[in-house]
């Protein structure tokens, strides 16, 4: 992986951390903490979605990458809510 990529799913993560806060109202963990999740979470269905064969294409490679890492950023914020209501 190279460093300009590296920078892309930052910029991606945090992009998809914004908008799974804004789709997991009451999960969030505040603007930072959503985009760290997003950042997260662009990795982890960056790797998982194909893995399970769950891939899709949107047309375009970064609208693309951007759904995946929003995927990733919301199943991570419910989990997180689950996690945090359970204690």
């Amino acid at each position: 992986m190279t460093v300009e990529s590296l920078i892309i799913w930052i910029i991606v993560g945090a992009i998809a951390g914004f908008l799974a806060g804004l789709v997991v109202k009451g999960y969030g963990l505040g603007l930072v903490g959503n985009i760290i999740v997003g950042i997260v979470g662009a990795f982890l269905a960056g790797w998982l979605l194909p893995t399970l064969g769950l891939s899709f294409s949107l047309g375009n490679p970064l609208i693309t990458t951007i759904a995946y890492a929003t995927i990733g950023a919301i199943v991570l914020l419910l989990l997180i809510g689950l996690v945090r209501r359970a204690n």
